[in-house]
């Protein structure tokens, strides 16, 4: 599978609530890098096995019902991909609307994501989910940005 292609796949399975599917895309060493984490929030989740169990709980915070804006650039170099992205669902404990922008940087090798740098503004999500104590107790026991 191209590094498009691959991409424009995990996102499918992010809408499809399919954590464990999503996860299983990355490489056994791969990460996920958050370089906007606040604090309290991981900078960086290292292994496949880590990124599941992060991602695991994700579905129960944010009902992701729509990928509203997608565009999946090629970068000049074959293995990394941009992603923009904007999300648009609920907050699942307060049934409040819920809408981000996100760029990722994507590199894939070997069909698999090596490294996923998930720029969004923590910000707008801590406003979204009722506050800055909302946010971090809905993702301090992991569960997706």
């Amino acid at each position: 599978m191209e590094s498009v292609e691959l991409v424009e796949h995990a996102l499918g399975l992010l809408l499809a609530k399919d954590m464990r599917g999503f996860a299983r895309l990355w490489a056994q060493d791969g990460v996920i890098e958050f370089p906007f984490a606040p604090p309290g929030y991981p900078e960086r989740v290292e292994g496949r096995a880590a990124i599941e169990e992060y991602l695991r709980g994700y579905p129960g915070i944010l009902d992701v019902r729509e990928i509203a804006e997608q565009a999946v650039h090629q970068s000049v170099d074959p293995e990394v991909v941009i992603a923009e992205i904007e999300t648009a669902g609920l907050v699942v404990a307060t049934g409040r609307p819920y809408r981000m922008r996100y760029i990722a940087v994507i590199t894939v090798r070997d069909g698999e994501i090596w490294r996923y740098r998930d720029y969004w503004n923590p910000l707008a999500a801590a406003e979204a989910m009722g506050g800055v104590q909302a946010f971090t107790k809905a993702f301090a026991g992991g569960g997706g940005g």
